[in-house]
Parts: C-alpha cells; structure tokens; sequence
C-alpha cells in the first residue's frame, strides 16, 4: 500500500477514534438549580424516612439536577464553594447517577452530566450489588464516590474521617431534597465496592462509599 494511502487512512482512523471518544464523554447541561421550594426544611426533616420501594416510573432531567445539586452543587461560583462543607476546601467527592439509559457523572462547575456509560447501566449495577431490594426497583441510583488523595498528606491521620463526613453530608443532603420533590430515597452501603467501581468503569483512584436508589414511592 503507498506511503500516501496509509497515511490517509490513519488520519481517517484517528478522526473516528476522536469522535467517539467525543460521544462517550459528551456533556448535557442540567436545568438551573432551584433555591426556593414549597416546603420548609422543618417540613423536609419530619418527613424524611427511608423508601425501600418503588414506582417504575423515572426521574425527569429537573428532578436529577435539583438532587445533584442539593449533594455537591455549587453555591459560591467564585470560590466554587459546594452545598455540602468540606474539609479545607478539597471536594474529594464525585457523584454519580445511574439509570436505564446510562450512567453520568456530574460535574458540580458547570452544573451538567457527562456521560460515564451507555446502555442500560442499572442492569450492571444491579448484577454486582447482590440482593438489595431498593436498588432493584429504583429507576435511579446515585452513587457517591471519592478520591481520598485528593485530601493531601497534611493531616493524614484525619483525612479518612474527613472524607467519610463529607460524604454523609451529601448523602443527607440529597435525601432530603428527594422528600422536597416528593419522591423516596434509601441510602445504601452494603455492597462490593470494588465490584460497583468496575461495574461503572470509574476512574482509578475512587472508591465508591454510598449508594442511594431513588424514586416515586410504590
């Protein structure tokens, strides 16, 4: 094959390589977050309970957004301070959501999901974390990972509690946006977490720590 043709077709390999990189990775922009509810916080913790079961309907894109957004939105652009406090500012969390259609990952600066997988990743899901009822019948599941090093060597003593505190501060605080928009939520923590991390194809470095189906209440 000529020098010229091979060269051609490498370029043209590279191209299609490129954009589908490009589809794996693609963004889609949430709705703005809303900061004004119809009901009180005091409302929200009273009725705060744990849903184990639920209704197939899914999530809408407003519903996803307002409850990425109550765990690691930000509120601050300026110093991209998050709704959940966390030690000395390193954010060492990444948040996930994964339904029928994908998984995303959501990225808390520009207030959008970026595609992690295609498909039907809940089936995956659900084939790793073993029996676990709400995760069986949630049409959504956010996963909460983190990336300890992120903490730094400072004050390694602490920075493992650090970083589970962090976590239960976006747990609770997606929970209780999910009893604002009427909807059930369960946090979950027994599972394989290596087996979910490959499952979802994270990133090296994260450890996947909470699991939290959601949904219409059945």
């Amino acid at each position: 094959m000529p020098k010229r043709i091979r060269l051609i077709l490498a370029l043209v390999l590279a191209g299609a390589g490129a954009a589908c990189l490009a589809a794996a990775t693609s963004t889609t922009p949430l709705p703005p977050p809303v900061t004004k509810g119809t009901k009180s916080l005091e409302e929200v913790l009273a009725a705060r309970r744990s849903v184990r079961q639920f209704a197939p309907a899914p999530l809408t894109t407003e519903q996803i957004g307002r409850l990425c957004w109550a765990a690691q939105g930000v509120t601050e652009p300026k110093r991209g301070l998050r709704t959940a406090p966390s030690a000395m500012a390193r954010y060492p969390l990444e948040l996930y959501v994964v339904t029928a259609e994908g998984a995303s990952h959501y990225l808390p600066a520009t207030h959008a999901l970026e595609t992690q997988l295609e498909g039907d990743a809940l089936a995956a899901l659900r084939a790793v974390v073993g029996r676990q009822p709400s995760v069986a019948q949630a049409p959504a599941v956010f996963i909460i990972a983190a990336v300890p090093a992120r903490m730094g060597g400072r004050f390694p003593e602490r920075a493992r509690r650090w970083v589970d505190m962090q976590v239960g501060h976006a747990a609770q605080n997606l929970l209780l946006e999910a009893v604002a928009l009427d909807l059930g939520a369960v946090p979950v923590g027994g599972f394989d977490d290596a087996a979910v991390a490959k499952a979802l194809e994270l990133p090296e470095g994260q450890e996947v720590c909470y699991l939290i189906p959601v949904g219409h209440p059945g």
